[in-house]
Protein backbone atom coordinates (compact mmCIF):
# COMPACT_ATOMS: atom_id res chain seq x y z
CA UNK A 1 0.00 0.00 0.00
CA UNK A 2 1.34 3.50 -0.97
CA UNK A 3 1.30 6.89 0.56
CA UNK A 4 -0.31 10.14 -0.50
CA UNK A 5 1.94 13.56 -0.62
CA UNK A 6 1.90 16.83 -1.29
CA UNK A 7 4.58 18.22 -4.04
CA UNK A 8 5.84 21.72 -4.01
CA UNK A 9 7.05 21.96 -7.95
CA UNK A 10 8.65 25.29 -8.10
CA UNK A 11 10.75 27.10 -10.80
CA UNK A 12 14.22 27.49 -8.77
CA UNK A 13 13.85 24.44 -6.03
CA UNK A 14 11.01 21.93 -4.94
CA UNK A 15 10.04 20.05 -2.14
CA UNK A 16 7.68 17.05 -0.97
CA UNK A 17 5.95 16.84 2.25
CA UNK A 18 3.54 14.58 4.06
CA UNK A 19 0.88 14.47 7.33
CA UNK A 20 1.72 12.61 9.86
CA UNK A 21 -0.67 10.56 11.95
CA UNK A 22 -1.41 13.19 14.19
CA UNK A 23 -2.84 15.77 11.38
CA UNK A 24 0.15 18.14 10.74
CA UNK A 25 1.96 18.47 7.95
CA UNK A 26 5.68 18.24 7.74
CA UNK A 27 8.45 18.50 4.88
CA UNK A 28 10.23 14.66 3.86
CA UNK A 29 14.16 15.72 3.36
CA UNK A 30 15.58 14.43 0.31
CA UNK A 31 18.58 12.13 -0.14
CA UNK A 32 21.15 14.79 0.71
CA UNK A 33 19.28 15.64 4.01
CA UNK A 34 17.34 19.34 2.98
CA UNK A 35 14.30 20.28 3.20
CA UNK A 36 14.24 21.55 -0.45
CA UNK A 37 15.83 20.30 -3.75
CA UNK A 38 16.95 22.66 -6.88
CA UNK A 39 14.56 21.87 -9.71
CA UNK A 40 17.59 21.33 -12.19
CA UNK A 41 18.53 18.53 -14.07
CA UNK A 42 21.80 17.45 -15.30
CA UNK A 43 21.92 14.68 -17.90
CA UNK A 44 24.80 12.81 -17.71
CA UNK A 45 26.28 10.42 -20.42
CA UNK A 46 27.74 7.41 -19.75
CA UNK A 47 27.65 5.55 -22.89
CA UNK A 48 24.43 4.03 -22.31
CA UNK A 49 21.88 7.24 -22.59
CA UNK A 50 20.71 9.99 -20.69
CA UNK A 51 21.21 9.30 -16.99
CA UNK A 52 19.50 12.32 -14.80
CA UNK A 53 21.53 13.68 -11.86
CA UNK A 54 18.75 15.75 -9.86
CA UNK A 55 19.38 18.74 -7.23
CA UNK A 56 22.41 20.30 -5.46
CA UNK A 57 25.04 18.72 -7.62
CA UNK A 58 23.59 19.30 -10.98
CA UNK A 59 23.08 23.12 -10.03
CA UNK A 60 26.91 22.96 -9.07
CA UNK A 61 27.62 21.40 -12.53
CA UNK A 62 25.63 24.30 -13.96
CA UNK A 63 27.58 26.98 -13.02
CA UNK A 64 30.39 25.11 -14.65
CA UNK A 65 28.93 23.39 -18.21
CA UNK A 66 25.50 25.00 -18.28
CA UNK A 67 24.81 23.00 -22.16
CA UNK A 68 23.97 19.91 -20.23
CA UNK A 69 21.52 21.25 -17.88
CA UNK A 70 17.88 22.19 -17.62
CA UNK A 71 16.71 24.55 -15.11
CA UNK A 72 13.78 27.04 -14.93
CA UNK A 73 11.40 24.40 -16.49
CA UNK A 74 8.66 25.79 -15.13
CA UNK A 75 8.26 28.71 -17.02
CA UNK A 76 8.17 26.56 -20.20
CA UNK A 77 5.33 24.12 -18.94
CA UNK A 78 2.80 22.73 -21.40
CA UNK A 79 4.48 24.83 -24.08
CA UNK A 80 4.63 22.92 -27.01
CA UNK A 81 7.39 24.05 -28.65
CA UNK A 82 10.13 23.94 -25.82
CA UNK A 83 12.30 21.53 -25.93
CA UNK A 84 15.63 20.42 -24.14
CA UNK A 85 18.42 18.65 -26.12
CA UNK A 86 20.90 16.49 -24.32
CA UNK A 87 24.42 15.76 -25.56
CA UNK A 88 23.00 12.40 -26.08
CA UNK A 89 20.90 13.71 -28.98
CA UNK A 90 17.97 12.85 -27.12
CA UNK A 91 15.22 15.66 -26.87
CA UNK A 92 12.57 16.32 -23.84
CA UNK A 93 9.53 18.20 -22.97
CA UNK A 94 8.79 20.57 -20.21
CA UNK A 95 6.64 17.70 -18.79
CA UNK A 96 9.36 14.81 -19.21
CA UNK A 97 11.82 17.01 -17.29
CA UNK A 98 9.17 18.49 -14.86
CA UNK A 99 8.20 14.42 -14.40
CA UNK A 100 12.84 13.95 -13.71
CA UNK A 101 12.54 16.24 -10.58
CA UNK A 102 8.83 14.82 -9.37
CA UNK A 103 10.14 11.18 -9.72
CA UNK A 104 13.57 12.26 -7.75
CA UNK A 105 11.48 13.92 -5.01
CA UNK A 106 8.85 10.11 -4.97
CA UNK A 107 12.14 8.16 -4.62
CA UNK A 108 13.42 10.35 -1.56
CA UNK A 109 10.11 10.26 0.59
CA UNK A 110 9.73 6.17 -0.49
CA UNK A 111 14.03 6.36 0.95
CA UNK A 112 13.09 8.49 4.19
CA UNK A 113 10.11 6.80 4.71
CA UNK A 114 10.51 2.98 3.23
CA UNK A 115 7.00 3.25 1.71
CA UNK A 116 5.83 3.24 -1.53
CA UNK A 117 4.74 6.70 -2.52
CA UNK A 118 1.72 6.10 -5.00
CA UNK A 119 -0.50 9.60 -5.11
CA UNK A 120 0.52 13.22 -5.21
CA UNK A 121 -1.02 16.65 -5.17
CA UNK A 122 1.24 19.01 -6.82
CA UNK A 123 1.01 22.63 -6.53
CA UNK A 124 0.92 25.18 -9.64
CA UNK A 125 0.54 29.07 -9.76
CA UNK A 126 -2.79 30.31 -9.77
CA UNK A 127 -2.51 32.21 -13.03
CA UNK A 128 -1.54 28.73 -14.54
CA UNK A 129 -3.80 28.03 -17.71
CA UNK A 130 -5.70 25.16 -18.60
CA UNK A 131 -2.70 23.98 -20.53
CA UNK A 132 -0.57 24.33 -18.16
CA UNK A 133 -2.27 22.34 -15.62
CA UNK A 134 -2.96 19.86 -17.59
CA UNK A 135 1.07 19.66 -18.46
CA UNK A 136 1.69 19.70 -14.94
CA UNK A 137 -0.92 16.66 -14.63
CA UNK A 138 0.92 14.55 -17.21
CA UNK A 139 4.14 15.25 -15.73
CA UNK A 140 3.13 14.04 -12.70
CA UNK A 141 1.62 10.69 -14.44
CA UNK A 142 4.94 10.43 -16.49
CA UNK A 143 6.76 10.39 -12.99
CA UNK A 144 4.64 7.16 -11.98
CA UNK A 145 2.01 9.14 -10.03
CA UNK A 146 -1.67 9.03 -9.50
CA UNK A 147 -2.39 12.75 -9.09
CA UNK A 148 -5.40 13.15 -7.25
CA UNK A 149 -5.18 17.17 -7.91
CA UNK A 150 -3.28 20.22 -8.98
CA UNK A 151 -3.44 23.02 -6.14
CA UNK A 152 -2.52 26.63 -6.52
CA UNK A 153 0.36 27.46 -4.64
CA UNK A 154 -1.11 30.79 -2.59
CA UNK A 155 -4.68 28.73 -1.87
CA UNK A 156 -1.58 25.80 -0.62
CA UNK A 157 0.32 28.16 1.54
CA UNK A 158 -2.81 29.33 3.47
CA UNK A 159 -4.17 25.62 4.17
CA UNK A 160 -0.20 25.54 6.00
CA UNK A 161 -1.05 28.72 7.93
CA UNK A 162 -4.65 27.72 8.65
CA UNK A 163 -3.52 24.18 9.97
CA UNK A 164 -0.81 25.69 11.90
CA UNK A 165 -3.05 28.09 13.93
CA UNK A 166 -5.19 24.50 14.63
CA UNK A 167 -8.32 26.36 12.97
CA UNK A 168 -8.21 28.93 15.69
CA UNK A 169 -8.51 31.84 13.11
CA UNK A 170 -11.39 33.79 11.55
CA UNK A 171 -9.78 36.57 9.25
CA UNK A 172 -9.03 37.37 5.50
CA UNK A 173 -5.83 36.67 4.28
CA UNK A 174 -3.58 37.82 1.79
CA UNK A 175 -0.89 35.93 0.38
CA UNK A 176 1.61 37.15 -1.65
CA UNK A 177 3.12 34.54 -3.70
CA UNK A 178 6.73 35.62 -5.53
CA UNK A 179 8.34 32.21 -6.42
CA UNK A 180 11.18 31.68 -8.69
CA UNK A 181 9.69 31.88 -11.84
CA UNK A 182 6.38 32.95 -11.03
CA UNK A 183 4.47 35.35 -8.95
CA UNK A 184 0.69 34.94 -7.55
CA UNK A 185 -1.68 37.25 -5.48
CA UNK A 186 -5.00 35.64 -3.84
CA UNK A 187 -7.37 37.17 -0.94
CA UNK A 188 -9.19 33.91 1.45
CA UNK A 189 -11.08 33.76 4.25
CA UNK A 190 -10.36 31.44 6.72
CA UNK A 191 -12.25 30.67 9.12
CA UNK A 192 -11.47 27.39 11.66
CA UNK A 193 -11.67 24.58 8.50
CA UNK A 194 -13.27 26.48 6.02
CA UNK A 195 -10.49 28.02 3.44
CA UNK A 196 -12.42 30.04 0.77
CA UNK A 197 -10.68 31.93 -2.31
CA UNK A 198 -12.55 35.50 -2.89
CA UNK A 199 -9.77 36.56 -6.08
CA UNK A 200 -6.89 35.75 -7.07
CA UNK A 201 -4.08 36.79 -10.17
CA UNK A 202 -1.00 36.58 -11.35
CA UNK A 203 2.12 36.88 -14.07
CA UNK A 204 3.75 33.50 -14.75
CA UNK A 205 6.69 35.55 -16.19
CA UNK A 206 7.65 37.38 -12.96
CA UNK A 207 9.65 36.13 -10.22
CA UNK A 208 12.83 36.10 -8.52
CA UNK A 209 14.38 34.87 -11.61
CA UNK A 210 13.96 38.51 -12.84
CA UNK A 211 15.57 39.42 -9.72
CA UNK A 212 18.87 37.80 -10.49
CA UNK A 213 18.57 38.28 -14.05
CA UNK A 214 19.11 42.18 -12.65
CA UNK A 215 21.98 41.61 -10.15
CA UNK A 216 23.61 39.75 -13.55
CA UNK A 217 23.34 42.22 -15.51
CA UNK A 218 24.55 44.76 -13.07
CA UNK A 219 27.96 42.44 -12.10
CA UNK A 220 28.17 42.81 -16.17
CA UNK A 221 28.20 46.41 -15.85
CA UNK A 222 30.84 46.57 -13.31
CA UNK A 223 33.20 43.76 -15.04
CA UNK A 224 33.23 45.63 -18.10
CA UNK A 225 33.66 49.54 -16.24
CA UNK A 226 36.87 47.75 -15.15
CA UNK A 227 37.80 46.93 -18.62
CA UNK A 228 36.93 43.20 -18.42
CA UNK A 229 34.92 41.41 -21.13
CA UNK A 230 30.93 40.29 -21.25
CA UNK A 231 30.12 38.01 -18.90
CA UNK A 232 27.17 37.26 -20.96
CA UNK A 233 28.44 36.46 -23.92
CA UNK A 234 30.72 33.02 -22.75
CA UNK A 235 27.88 30.35 -21.62
CA UNK A 236 30.14 29.11 -18.90
CA UNK A 237 31.16 33.12 -17.51
CA UNK A 238 27.26 33.41 -17.55
CA UNK A 239 26.97 30.61 -15.56
CA UNK A 240 28.80 31.53 -12.79
CA UNK A 241 27.21 34.91 -12.89
CA UNK A 242 23.97 33.40 -12.47
CA UNK A 243 25.31 31.29 -9.34
CA UNK A 244 26.82 34.39 -7.77
CA UNK A 245 23.72 36.98 -8.58
CA UNK A 246 21.84 33.98 -6.50
CA UNK A 247 24.11 34.12 -3.30
CA UNK A 248 24.38 38.53 -3.64
CA UNK A 249 20.38 38.17 -3.38
CA UNK A 250 20.76 36.05 -0.50
CA UNK A 251 23.69 38.22 0.89
CA UNK A 252 21.75 41.50 0.40
CA UNK A 253 18.55 40.61 2.12
CA UNK A 254 20.50 41.05 5.74
CA UNK A 255 23.80 43.04 4.10
CA UNK A 256 23.83 46.79 2.78
CA UNK A 257 26.24 45.39 0.36
CA UNK A 258 28.04 42.05 -1.17
CA UNK A 259 31.35 41.11 -2.50
CA UNK A 260 32.17 38.43 -5.34
CA UNK A 261 34.89 37.65 -7.30
CA UNK A 262 34.47 37.15 -10.80
CA UNK A 263 36.76 35.22 -13.43
CA UNK A 264 36.26 36.40 -16.68
CA UNK A 265 38.06 36.22 -19.91
CA UNK A 266 41.96 35.94 -18.39
CA UNK A 267 41.26 37.97 -15.68
CA UNK A 268 39.70 38.22 -12.41
CA UNK A 269 37.20 41.34 -11.33
CA UNK A 270 36.04 42.31 -7.61
CA UNK A 271 32.78 43.37 -7.78
CA UNK A 272 30.56 44.94 -4.89
CA UNK A 273 26.53 45.16 -4.99
CA UNK A 274 24.90 48.08 -2.87
CA UNK A 275 21.73 46.84 -1.55
CA UNK A 276 20.05 50.47 -2.25
CA UNK A 277 21.13 49.91 -6.02
CA UNK A 278 19.74 46.49 -6.57
CA UNK A 279 16.38 48.11 -5.02
CA UNK A 280 16.43 50.93 -7.62
CA UNK A 281 16.89 48.09 -10.00
CA UNK A 282 13.95 46.07 -9.11
CA UNK A 283 11.64 49.00 -8.18
CA UNK A 284 10.00 48.04 -11.85
CA UNK A 285 8.99 44.80 -11.03
CA UNK A 286 7.98 45.24 -7.71
CA UNK A 287 5.44 47.87 -8.98
CA UNK A 288 4.50 44.81 -11.11
CA UNK A 289 3.52 42.83 -8.43
CA UNK A 290 2.03 45.94 -6.26
CA UNK A 291 0.03 46.89 -9.72
CA UNK A 292 -1.53 42.89 -9.30
CA UNK A 293 -2.37 43.12 -5.87
CA UNK A 294 -4.23 46.36 -5.95
CA UNK A 295 -5.77 44.83 -8.95
CA UNK A 296 -7.34 41.55 -6.56
CA UNK A 297 -8.11 43.47 -4.07
CA UNK A 298 -10.44 45.57 -6.18
CA UNK A 299 -12.10 42.08 -7.81
CA UNK A 300 -12.85 40.63 -3.99
CA UNK A 301 -14.12 44.23 -3.61
CA UNK A 302 -12.21 44.41 -0.22
CA UNK A 303 -10.39 47.30 1.16
CA UNK A 304 -6.81 47.15 3.17
CA UNK A 305 -8.97 47.78 6.45
CA UNK A 306 -10.67 44.03 5.39
CA UNK A 307 -7.39 42.32 4.88
CA UNK A 308 -6.66 40.31 8.67
CA UNK A 309 -2.86 39.08 7.47
CA UNK A 310 -0.82 39.36 5.00
CA UNK A 311 1.14 36.10 4.04
CA UNK A 312 4.57 36.20 2.39
CA UNK A 313 4.94 33.46 0.52
CA UNK A 314 8.51 32.30 -1.84
CA UNK A 315 12.00 32.37 -1.34
CA UNK A 316 12.41 36.12 -3.26
CA UNK A 317 10.01 37.90 -0.34
CA UNK A 318 12.94 37.39 2.01
CA UNK A 319 14.26 40.51 -0.03
CA UNK A 320 13.54 43.77 2.43
CA UNK A 321 12.40 45.46 0.03
CA UNK A 322 9.78 43.04 -1.22
CA UNK A 323 8.30 43.18 2.77
CA UNK A 324 9.27 47.38 2.74
CA UNK A 325 6.81 47.27 0.34
CA UNK A 326 4.18 45.26 1.66
CA UNK A 327 4.40 46.63 4.69
CA UNK A 328 3.37 50.25 2.86
CA UNK A 329 0.87 49.27 0.67
CA UNK A 330 -1.26 47.54 2.92
CA UNK A 331 -0.23 49.34 6.42
CA UNK A 332 0.36 46.27 8.32
CA UNK A 333 4.06 43.95 9.01
CA UNK A 334 4.20 40.95 6.73
CA UNK A 335 3.00 38.01 8.88
CA UNK A 336 6.78 35.69 8.59
CA UNK A 337 5.44 33.05 10.94
CA UNK A 338 5.15 30.00 8.65
CA UNK A 339 8.72 29.32 6.56
CA UNK A 340 7.80 30.63 2.72
CA UNK A 341 9.98 27.84 1.20
CA UNK A 342 8.09 25.30 2.67
CA UNK A 343 4.37 26.13 3.11
CA UNK A 344 3.45 25.43 -0.55
CA UNK A 345 4.93 21.56 0.13
CA UNK A 346 3.14 22.00 3.27
CA UNK A 347 -0.35 22.71 2.27
CA UNK A 348 -0.45 20.43 -0.50
CA UNK A 349 0.64 17.48 1.76
CA UNK A 350 -2.95 18.69 3.43
CA UNK A 351 -4.88 18.55 0.14
CA UNK A 352 -3.09 15.10 -0.31
CA UNK A 353 -4.33 14.03 2.74
CA UNK A 354 -7.55 15.25 1.91
CA UNK A 355 -8.20 13.58 -0.99
CA UNK A 356 -6.55 10.38 -0.17
CA UNK A 357 -8.39 7.25 -0.44
CA UNK A 358 -9.65 6.06 3.15
CA UNK A 359 -7.48 2.66 2.84
CA UNK A 360 -4.34 5.08 3.41
CA UNK A 361 -4.79 6.33 6.84
CA UNK A 362 -3.67 2.78 7.94
CA UNK A 363 -0.69 3.54 6.72
CA UNK A 364 1.27 4.31 10.02
CA UNK A 365 3.27 7.56 8.10
CA UNK A 366 0.32 8.69 6.91
CA UNK A 367 -2.41 10.95 8.47
CA UNK A 368 -5.59 11.21 6.49
CA UNK A 369 -8.67 13.41 6.45
CA UNK A 370 -9.83 12.70 9.62
CA UNK A 371 -6.46 13.44 11.24
CA UNK A 372 -6.06 16.59 9.42
CA UNK A 373 -9.74 17.45 11.02
CA UNK A 374 -9.00 16.36 14.34
CA UNK A 375 -5.80 18.61 14.76
CA UNK A 376 -8.03 21.34 13.06
CA UNK A 377 -11.25 20.73 15.60
CA UNK A 378 -13.62 21.30 12.55
CA UNK A 379 -14.01 19.67 8.62
CA UNK A 380 -11.88 20.91 5.86
CA UNK A 381 -13.34 22.61 3.06
CA UNK A 382 -11.34 24.25 0.07
CA UNK A 383 -13.36 26.23 -2.31
CA UNK A 384 -11.04 27.92 -5.20
CA UNK A 385 -11.65 30.06 -7.41
CA UNK A 386 -10.99 29.96 -11.15
CA UNK A 387 -7.38 32.08 -12.01
CA UNK A 388 -8.46 33.25 -15.83
CA UNK A 389 -11.92 33.73 -17.72
CA UNK A 390 -12.86 31.19 -20.50
CA UNK A 391 -14.92 32.17 -23.26
CA UNK A 392 -15.34 31.46 -26.77
CA UNK A 393 -14.66 33.12 -29.79
CA UNK A 394 -17.74 34.33 -32.14
CA UNK A 395 -18.87 37.30 -34.33
CA UNK A 396 -19.86 40.90 -32.92
CA UNK A 397 -23.30 41.71 -33.41
CA UNK A 398 -22.47 43.22 -36.70
CA UNK A 399 -21.08 39.66 -37.82
CA UNK A 400 -17.90 41.75 -39.33
CA UNK A 401 -15.17 41.57 -36.38
CA UNK A 402 -13.93 38.55 -33.94
CA UNK A 403 -14.71 39.01 -30.38
CA UNK A 404 -14.19 36.62 -27.35
CA UNK A 405 -17.27 35.67 -25.72
CA UNK A 406 -16.30 35.25 -22.26
CA UNK A 407 -18.86 31.93 -20.11
CA UNK A 408 -17.35 31.68 -17.02
CA UNK A 409 -15.32 35.35 -15.53
CA UNK A 410 -11.93 35.04 -13.77
CA UNK A 411 -12.84 34.30 -9.97
CA UNK A 412 -15.56 32.31 -9.92
CA UNK A 413 -16.03 29.90 -7.05
CA UNK A 414 -15.06 26.44 -7.93
CA UNK A 415 -16.12 23.76 -9.67
CA UNK A 416 -17.87 26.06 -12.29
CA UNK A 417 -20.61 25.52 -14.81
CA UNK A 418 -22.20 28.07 -17.33
CA UNK A 419 -24.27 27.41 -20.56
CA UNK A 420 -24.28 30.56 -22.96
CA UNK A 421 -26.39 30.54 -26.48
CA UNK A 422 -24.68 31.20 -29.84
CA UNK A 423 -26.54 31.23 -33.52
CA UNK A 424 -24.79 29.82 -36.94
CA UNK A 425 -23.86 32.30 -38.99
CA UNK A 426 -24.88 31.02 -43.18
CA UNK A 427 -27.82 29.34 -43.98
CA UNK A 428 -27.75 25.52 -43.90
CA UNK A 429 -24.66 25.24 -41.91
CA UNK A 430 -23.30 21.85 -41.12
CA UNK A 431 -20.40 21.88 -38.96
CA UNK A 432 -19.58 24.38 -36.00
CA UNK A 433 -16.27 25.34 -34.66
CA UNK A 434 -15.46 25.82 -31.15
CA UNK A 435 -12.58 28.07 -30.36
CA UNK A 436 -12.22 27.87 -26.90
CA UNK A 437 -9.81 31.02 -25.16
CA UNK A 438 -8.66 31.44 -21.35
CA UNK A 439 -8.81 35.06 -20.38
CA UNK A 440 -10.84 37.96 -19.34
CA UNK A 441 -10.40 40.25 -22.62
CA UNK A 442 -12.98 40.74 -25.49
CA UNK A 443 -10.41 41.12 -27.99
CA UNK A 444 -9.12 37.62 -29.21
CA UNK A 445 -5.30 39.23 -29.52
CA UNK A 446 -5.47 39.40 -25.88
CA UNK A 447 -6.49 36.04 -24.71
CA UNK A 448 -4.98 32.40 -24.94
CA UNK A 449 -6.54 30.27 -27.39
CA UNK A 450 -6.74 26.69 -25.07
CA UNK A 451 -8.10 24.37 -28.49
CA UNK A 452 -11.20 23.64 -30.39
CA UNK A 453 -13.01 21.46 -31.29
CA UNK A 454 -15.24 21.42 -34.83
CA UNK A 455 -19.15 19.55 -34.19
CA UNK A 456 -21.77 18.16 -36.78
CA UNK A 457 -25.12 19.52 -37.05
CA UNK A 458 -28.34 19.59 -38.97
CA UNK A 459 -28.20 22.12 -41.67
CA UNK A 460 -30.85 24.56 -40.14
CA UNK A 461 -31.55 28.00 -41.86
CA UNK A 462 -29.08 30.75 -40.59
CA UNK A 463 -29.38 32.13 -37.29
CA UNK A 464 -30.06 28.13 -35.70
CA UNK A 465 -29.35 28.72 -31.85
CA UNK A 466 -26.92 26.63 -30.02
CA UNK A 467 -26.60 26.27 -26.37
CA UNK A 468 -22.33 25.69 -25.58
CA UNK A 469 -22.10 24.82 -21.58
CA UNK A 470 -18.75 25.15 -20.09
CA UNK A 471 -17.55 23.67 -17.15
CA UNK A 472 -14.02 24.11 -14.61
CA UNK A 473 -13.10 21.45 -11.90
CA UNK A 474 -11.82 22.21 -9.32
CA UNK A 475 -8.29 21.11 -10.91
CA UNK A 476 -9.21 24.30 -13.53
CA UNK A 477 -9.21 21.41 -16.69
CA UNK A 478 -11.69 22.31 -18.83
CA UNK A 479 -15.12 20.39 -19.64
CA UNK A 480 -17.17 21.37 -22.64
CA UNK A 481 -20.67 20.18 -24.43
CA UNK A 482 -22.59 21.75 -26.96
CA UNK A 483 -26.68 21.21 -27.75
CA UNK A 484 -28.62 21.90 -30.41
CA UNK A 485 -31.40 23.71 -29.53
CA UNK A 486 -33.57 23.36 -32.48
CA UNK A 487 -34.05 19.63 -31.84
CA UNK A 488 -33.20 19.42 -27.97
CA UNK A 489 -30.37 16.98 -29.11
CA UNK A 490 -26.63 16.72 -27.50
CA UNK A 491 -24.42 17.92 -30.75
CA UNK A 492 -21.16 16.26 -28.29
CA UNK A 493 -18.71 16.84 -25.64
CA UNK A 494 -16.13 18.68 -26.43
CA UNK A 495 -12.52 16.53 -27.20
CA UNK A 496 -10.24 19.72 -26.92
CA UNK A 497 -7.35 19.40 -29.39
CA UNK A 498 -5.40 21.35 -27.16
CA UNK A 499 -2.51 23.84 -28.74
CA UNK A 500 -0.22 23.01 -26.05
CA UNK A 501 -0.39 19.16 -24.22
CA UNK A 502 0.90 15.59 -25.09
CA UNK A 503 -1.57 13.31 -26.42
CA UNK A 504 -2.60 10.20 -24.63
CA UNK A 505 0.11 7.94 -26.55
CA UNK A 506 2.77 10.38 -25.81
CA UNK A 507 2.33 10.53 -21.89
CA UNK A 508 2.21 6.64 -22.07
CA UNK A 509 5.55 6.66 -23.99
CA UNK A 510 7.12 9.19 -21.91
CA UNK A 511 6.15 7.08 -18.85
CA UNK A 512 8.07 4.18 -20.54
CA UNK A 513 10.89 6.76 -21.70
CA UNK A 514 11.38 8.49 -18.15
CA UNK A 515 10.25 5.18 -15.83
CA UNK A 516 13.57 3.56 -17.68
CA UNK A 517 16.14 6.05 -16.53
CA UNK A 518 18.01 5.42 -13.33
CA UNK A 519 17.38 9.26 -11.14
CA UNK A 520 20.34 10.11 -9.14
Amino acid sequence: MGIAIGIDLGTTNSAAAVVDPTGMPRIVRNRDGANTTPSVVLLQDYGAGDEPLIGVQAKQHASRVGSDVAQHVKRYMGESSWRFDSATGSSYTSEEISAMILRRLKEDVEMQMNVPVTDAVITVPAYFDDARRLATRHAGEIAGLNVLGVLNEPTAAALAYGVSTRGNTHETVLVYDLGGGTFDVTILNVSGGDFTVLATDGDRRLGGYDFDSELQLMIDEQVRSQGGPSCLDDLNTLNVVREQAEQVKKTLSSAPTATVQIAAGNASYRVTIERAEFERRIERLLRRTRDLVIDTLESARLNWSDISRVLPVGGSTRVPAVRAMLKTLSGKEPDTSINPDEAVALGAAVQAALLAPESQETVGYLGGRSAVEGYIGAPVRVQDVTSQGLGVLVLDENEKDEINSIIIPRNTPLPANETTTVKTVYDYQSEVKFRVTQGDDRDPDFVTLVGEATLRMPPYPKGAPLSITYSYDRNQIIHAEVKDLTSGILLGTFSIERVSNLKEAQVEESKKRIGGMTIM
